[in-house]
């Protein structure tokens, strides 16, 4: 066996999980490496949709304009009866977390967007072609057993490992970690071609008896048709040639002119892992959960772990939290994916139904409530999408109930100005580190230094004062002599939020969701609890990384 590499984090697996997670490691300052199995990029048809959560994430490193270069922003979801009639148009009007909700995009063009950021870091490796082959942990860390491209075998020693090698995860059954659901018993012919012969910028479910299938843009003129097969029917047979044409000619005029690039079988499952955490491994995307396609946040639901997990990792490994708080990614994490998994399982279960009498009582039903404004509205605004939300993990509750309500959500970013300049999105002004967030108060101008160094310590190095955009200074609104960045509220979101919420100010976590949130009187108290709950004890060493500071992630430049 080669000699062993060190490193504080491998991930094992570069899909757009992994190799996420590898770029917030990498913006973070935290050396990295990533193994991948296969040598390329698979070009299979895969994910599409990508929501404003996942957006925010690419934009905590740097790679959301990137992503935009290939992808249609805005598109609409459409639900379709038995009869071809529309009975629901979903376009969601909310761009609370700054972005639009629904957004289409090519996962092979996507995955190599995000390796390219890859590059922006030296201190995070993509090993391509390598193979996991073992595990074993103990107190210390996890020894990883590799085969290279060549074949032969090393060690790579880690701090901590995280398996996002998909559902069929070699991670998750070296830890025999149960991956518990169901399979569907329907399995889903999906073709892709180019030259989009249709005028249909939306994504269609029709719902039809006699064989319900999906159609939709994609970027770069490219259709995408998923339809389900039936008992009996072969994968084989269901890709040929001849049975495409077939099972296009319905929709397109000349299916024979088609130019199909892509063609695939896929059986769906359910299922999530008892336990998103073991020991020093964490598993995220397909390796913790697989949900059916139906409302697109199978990957986005990939992209949140991502998000929670990395900026923990980071933090432990720098001593800037207690390593017992890693299993908080699990409590946080782990239901809410189940609950995006019984959603998909509901929607999946409206658009498949075979049976044509109960096809039309529900497309009678879906009708009917048309006429109805708040059923209506919630339908057609994704309300129905459960929201992250947690009351534990690293999060402090005050016991004020409508206040401990706000804390575990994402918070909103509207676009805001600093001194007068050009306008920019709240995250990119407050970094990718905790941040004090407060509302016409300095919640610390009274504070004590021992509170200051262990903000300092947390990585809370930035606090953000919102003042109205007014011509002159506002009674109670921070000044700018005060230590604080202080931002002028131009879209006035966060006037109404903080007034709404009856709260002065918020300490927002890494991934954007608050950690806790209070009045300005109790403010260094609460701050103080919470930097109590979080920190190691002082004398905790932490391990030596690229850099201690997070700088702002490069951007990719549009030639790449």
């Amino acid at each position: 066996m080669n000699p062993q590499t060190s490193v504080p984090v491998l991930v094992v697996g570069a899909g757009p999980v992994g190799v996420s997670i590898a770029n917030l490691l990498g913006a973070y300052g935290i050396e990295t490496v990533v193994i991948e199995r296969s040598p390329e990029i698979l070009n299979f048809p895969r994910a599409v949709g990508l929501d404003d959560e996942a957006l925010r994430t690419f934009q905590s490193f740097g790679l959301a304009e990137a992503m935009l270069r290939d992808m249609i922003q805005n598109v609409p979801m459409r639900m379709y009866t038995a009869g071809k009639r529309c009975f629901a148009e979903i376009l969601p009007s909310t761009r609370e977390y700054g972005w639009f909700r629904r957004n289409l995009f090519s996962q092979p063009l996507g995955e190599e967007t995000l390796r390219k950021g890859l590059e922006r870091y030296p201190h995070v490796q993509l090993r391509l072609g390598h193979e996991l082959l073992a595990i074993a942990q103990d107190a210390e860390g996890v020894t990883a057993t590799v085969r290279d491209a060549e074949g032969a075998e090393h060690a790579i020693r880690a701090q901590y490992l995280v398996g996002a090698d998909g559902a069929r995860s070699t991670v998750r059954e070296l830890l025999r970690v149960p991956y518990e659901g169901l399979t569907h018993p329907h399995k889903w012919a999906v073709i892709e071609c180019e030259g989009d012969p249709l005028d249909a910028p939306y994504t269609a479910l029709h719902c039809e008896p006699s064989r319900p299938y999906v159609c939709l843009r994609l970027p770069y003129g490219l259709r995408r048709w998923e339809f389900m097969m039936f008992p009996g029917e072969d994968d084989d047979q269901m890709l040929a040639p001849a049975k495409v044409r077939e099972l296009l000619s319905t929709h397109v005029s000349n299916p024979e002119a088609l130019n199909v690039i892509r063609a695939r079988v896929y059986t769906h499952n359910s299922r999530v892992a008892a336990s998103f955490v073991a020991g020093r491994v964490c598993l995220a995307g397909d390796t913790a959960h697989i949900t059916p396609p139906w409302i697109g946040q199978g990957l986005n639901a990939g992209l949140r772990d991502a998000f929670n997990l990395a900026w923990k990792l980071a933090w432990i490994v720098q001593g800037r939290m207690k390593p017992e708080l890693l299993q908080s990614y699990h409590d946080e994490r782990h239901a809410h994916a189940k609950a995006m998994i019984d959603l998909a399982d509901l929607f999946g279960a409206v658009l498949s139904m075979r049976n044509p009498l109960v096809a039309w009582l529900r497309d009678r039903f879906f009708l009917s409530i048309q006429s109805i404004p708040r059923i209506r509205d919630y339908v057609l605004q994704m309300k129905f999408k459960p929201m992250p939300r947690f009351s534990t993990g690293v999060v402090l509750n005050s016991g004020v109930a409508a206040r401990d309500e706000l804390v575990g959500r994402m918070f909103i970013q509207p676009t805001v100005e600093v001194e007068q300049g050009r306008p920019q999105k709240l995250d990119d002004i407050v970094g990718g580190r905790f941040a004090l967030v407060s509302w016409r108060c300095d919640p610390l101008a009274k504070a004590a230094p021992a509170l200051l160094d262990k903000l300092a310590r947390l990585g809370c190095d930035r606090y953000v004062g919102v003042r109205a955009r007014t011509s002159g200074a506002e009674p109670g609104a921070p000044g700018t002599d005060c230590a604080a960045t202080v931002i002028e509220d131009v879209e006035n979101a966060l006037h109404f939020w903080f007034q709404g919420k009856g709260v002065d100010w918020v300490l927002i976590r890494p991934d954007r969701f608050v950690a806790a949130a209070g009045g300005s009187a109790e403010a260094a108290a609460q701050l103080g609890r919470f930097c109590d709950t979080v920190l190691p004890p002082p004398t905790t060493a932490a391990t030596p990384t690229v850099t201690q500071a997070l700088a702002r992630p490069q951007a990719l430049s549009p030639a790449h």
